[in-house]
C-alpha cells in the first residue's frame, strides 16, 4: 500500500500595527480645513465671546409716541466683535459699530394708518459685564425716521438733535438676547391732524436674538 503525501499547511500572520490606508482617488484626497472660532475676549471686563460677526435679527420692536404704537415684527443688524486689544476694557464698557438696524412688517395701533421705517448713519452697541450685563444701543443723530401714511401723515425722528443711547440688558443663552424694556428715546414729531406733535420721547421695546454668522452652531456669550 503506497504511502500518501503529507499535506502541508502554512499559517500567515499579519504583523500588528496600523491598518493600511486605502488608496483614494486624487480628487477624494483633498480636504478643506475649517478653523474653529476661538474664544475671543469681548469688550467687557473678564468677558468672553465666541465668534467674530454677531448678527441680531428676528425681533418684535414696539415704538410708542403719544398714544400711537408702531409694531415692527422683523428687525436686523450686524456687526463684528472688536479685535484685541480693543475687545477688553477693565475700566468700563467697550463699544463696537453695527450696521443701521432695519425694520419691516410694521403696523400701527391707529386704524387706517400704515407705517414704514428708514435708518441711516453709524450705529453702535456697548456692553458692560455685571449682574445683569448692561447694554447700550447708540442711534446717531436723525438715524431713525418713522413715517406714517393714510388717515394721519406723521414723521417721527429719533435722536433729532444729537446721538442717543438706548439702555438694555444682555442675557446669555442659545441664542443670547439683547432686550430693551420701556426704554426712553428722544424724538421729534411733525405732521398734521392725528400726529402727536407734542411728544418729545418715545417708549422703545425690543428683543434681539443674537447669532454668530461665522459659526451658526456657536453661541455668543458674555461671561465674567
Amino acid at each position: 500500500m503506497a504511502a500518501g503525501r503529507r499535506r502541508r499547511t502554512r499559517t500567515v500572520r499579519r504583523a500588528r500595527g496600523r491598518p493600511r490606508a486605502r488608496r483614494r482617488h486624487p480628487r477624494t484626497q483633498r480636504a478643506v480645513a475649517r478653523p474653529r472660532p476661538a474664544a475671543l475676549p469681548y469688550a467687557y471686563p473678564h468677558a468672553f465671546v465666541r465668534g467674530r460677526e454677531p448678527s441680531a435679527a428676528r425681533t418684535t420692536r414696539r415704538t410708542k409716541a403719544g398714544s400711537v404704537t408702531v409694531t415692527c415684527t422683523v428687525s436686523s443688524s450686524s456687526g463684528q466683535v472688536p479685535a484685541a486689544p480693543g475687545n477688553h476694557n477693565p475700566a468700563g464698557p467697550v463699544s463696537s459699530s453695527t450696521t443701521p438696524a432695519t425694520y419691516s412688517s410694521c403696523t400701527t395701533s391707529m386704524p387706517g394708518v400704515s407705517a414704514s421705517v428708514t435708518t441711516s448713519g453709524s450705529w453702535g452697541v456697548a456692553m458692560q459685564n455685571g449682574a445683569p450685563v448692561t447694554a447700550g444701543l447708540t442711534i446717531p443723530t436723525g438715524g431713525f425716521v418713522l413715517k406714517t401714511s393714510g388717515l394721519a401723515s406723521c414723521t417721527v425722528t429719533a435722536a433729532p438733535t444729537s446721538a442717543a443711547t438706548v439702555n438694555g440688558t444682555w442675557t446669555n443663552g442659545a441664542p443670547s438676547t439683547l432686550a430693551f424694556t420701556n426704554a426712553q428715546v428722544p424724538v421729534k414729531v411733525t405732521g398734521g391732524f392725528g400726529c402727536p406733535t407734542s411728544a418729545t420721547s418715545s417708549t422703545f421695546n425690543a428683543v434681539y436674538k443674537v447669532a454668530d454668522t461665522t459659526a451658526p452652531a456657536s453661541q455668543i456669550t458674555v461671561t465674567g
